[in-house]
């Protein structure tokens, strides 16, 4: 067994770790979010539109998870107005394109979770993830040591994208 190890620091985790077991966080924090819009910069919101908004994941897989959601609570696409409907898949091409002007993947994964065994971390209120991808992001760290390596901070990264949005 090796003796040597190196640390990979990943801060932001612990308030997600933390989290899971805290009774006392808010019920949802898209709604939180949602209701906020003076604090859009500091809650890590990209922009919002009429009935919808892109944030931030503070938790991302990759440089760049965002996500989109209906600024209603809503936990399912049946429960969603056609206009709701139509402004969230507006705003998620949107949101893509703006992944693509500002960081330039290769490629997407968009996709919603329904319900925990689906990986829904909040299945009460429905959101989008568009996921860039790049060709070899996929490395020995996830694989070998279920560790993901963001490369960027998430508040530089949104304010980029909050400017290449206006």
């Amino acid at each position: 067994m090796n003796e040597f190890h190196e640390n990979l620091w990943a801060p932001w985790r612990l308030d997600y770790v933390q989290g899971l077991a805290d009774d006392k966080r808010p019920p949802c924090f898209l709604c939180d979010y949602a209701a906020q819009p003076n604090d859009d910069a500091s809650n890590l919101v990209v922009a919002r539109r009429e009935s919808a908004f892109i944030i931030m994941n503070r938790f991302p897989y990759t440089n760049g998870h965002l996500l989109i959601a209906p600024l209603a609570h809503k936990a399912d696409l049946v429960d969603l107005s056609d206009d709701e409907m139509t402004h969230l898949w507006h705003l998620t091409r949107d949101a893509k394109s703006l992944l693509a002007k500002v960081l330039k993947p290769d490629g997407f994964n968009i996709g919603i979770n329904f319900g925990r065994c689906a990986g829904a971390g909040l299945p009460g209120h429905l959101h989008i993830h568009i996921v860039p991808r790049w060709s070899g992001d996929t490395n020995f760290m996830s694989v070998a040591g279920d560790v993901r390596v963001i490369p960027q901070a998430l508040d530089k990264l949104c304010t980029l994208l909050r400017a290449a949005s206006q």
